[in-house]
Order: structure tokens, then sequence, then C-alpha cells
């Protein structure tokens, strides 16, 4: 049974681990084409995040697996402070069980304790598969960011999506 629970310091390992295997899937992703932050690295970010109410983590486990990874960021310019950013990754093996549902669903309540009304993610136009969760979940494509990410030697577009809470 998967449960979503906030991450902690004790969990760096794990997370670290689930993204540089969803880094090195075949470019579906929002993740740098480098190695994800060092455990050591991975393990003080959670440590600040734990202390900042503007910021949470959150993972899905499945048994003793972490199998899912939230993120979420409030913007801290004083007139977008209703909005928060949010990244999410599922472990290829657990994708299309309802863990990314999951990990939405605990955003929507985290923005509501933070009142936060808007969530925003960015996805690329090709991963459709994520784009479909996103959608079927309420969120809505609000714009497109022409070459905004490299990957590698390329830059890359990106969907700009938005959920809005309440």
């Amino acid at each position: 049974m998967t449960i979503v629970r906030p991450a902690s310091a004790a969990d760096a390992h794990a997370l670290v681990e689930l993204a540089e295997s969803v880094g090195r899937e075949d470019g579906r992703w929002i993740l740098g084409t480098g190695p994800w932050r060092s455990v050591a690295d991975e393990r003080r970010y959670l440590r600040t995040i734990d202390r900042h109410p503007d910021a949470a983590v959150y993972v899905a486990e499945d048994g003793s697996r972490i199998v899912g990874r939230l993120s979420l960021a409030r913007d801290p310019h004083p007139a977008s402070r209703h909005v928060a950013d949010l990244g999410l990754m599922v472990a290829e093996s657990h994708r299309r069980q309802g863990v990314g549902t999951m990990l939405l669903e605990q955003a929507v309540s985290w923005a509501g304790e933070a009142r936060v009304r808007k969530l925003e993610l960015h996805v690329f136009p090709w991963n459709e598969p994520a784009l479909a969760l996103y959608e079927s979940f309420g969120f809505e494509r609000e714009g497109y960011r022409k070459r905004h990410y490299e990957r590698g030697d390329e830059l890359v577009d990106a969907v700009l999506m938005a959920y809005f809470v309440g």
C-alpha cells in the first residue's frame, strides 16, 4: 500500500536514487541532463525545507521503498505569494497506479494550509502521460515557454500549467 508523508533528511539517499533513475529516462523529465544533487546536499536541502513554512517535500512510499516525490515552493514575490511551484516525479514502476494523483492531492492540501491559491508546474510538450495526468486532475495549460530548459546542448520548450485551489 502506498502512503504519502512529509520527506525527512533520512530519505535523502532514496530520493537521490529516484531522481537519478527518473533522470536517466529518455528525455521526458524536466531534470538536468547532469547528475542530481549529492546525498549530502539532498539531506541539507531537506533539513532546510523542514524549517521553511513556504516550501515542502513529500514522498510516496510503497512499503519501505520511496516511489514518488512532490516538491512545493511558494513564489517569494509579494504580489504573487499566492502562487506555488511544484515538481513531481514517480518511479517508472509505479506510474498509472494513482501515485501521481495522491501526490497532487497532497499538493492541494498543502496549498490550502499555506493559503496558496494557485499551483504551477512545467512539463515538456512531448510528455503526453504527464500532460494527461495533470489535465485529468484539473490543471490547465496556461502558456508555452519556448527554449526554456537546457537539455545538454539543446534548448527545449515547456508547457506551463496551473491548478486553481479552492
